[in-house]
């Protein structure tokens, strides 16, 4: 797995699908690093080949409305792409919250873990 920009992500490849792994220091994600992580989230998205990509945000225990607007727009940038998935995995309870509050779980699919977050993008 490789660390990537501020080492606030790191990405591997499993199979054909994309996983991006919020690291330790992105347990808080607000107007400080937002913009960083966003930028970050933007290349990966740039190098993803197939368009198919699994979020885990573990080590994430708060985001707020700054953090979805990124995942809005890395979505449409991925989305461009025919046969694009985004799953979001392994959700700390308050922001999950925020996503099911949102309705954007209707967009991008919860799971609790990564391999079925995997198995979800796969298909």
């Amino acid at each position: 797995m490789a660390t990537i920009g501020g080492g606030y992500l790191s990405v591997e490849k499993v199979g054909d699908v994309t996983v991006v792994v919020a690291n330790a220091v992105c347990h808080h994600i607000d107007e400080s690093n937002v913009e960083e992580i966003g930028r970050d989230l933007m290349g990966v998205i740039q190098a993803c080949d197939p368009p198919l990509m699994v979020l885990a945000l573990d080590a994430v225990e708060f985001f707020g409305s700054s953090f979805i607007e990124v995942l809005f727009r890395a979505w449409n940038r991925l989305n461009s792409q025919s046969n694009a998935k985004l799953v979001l995995c392994e959700l700390q309870p308050y922001c999950r919250e925020v996503v099911e509050v949102t309705h954007l779980n209707r967009l991008w699919p919860i799971e609790t873990t990564r391999a079925a977050a995997l198995k979800l993008a796969s298909a």
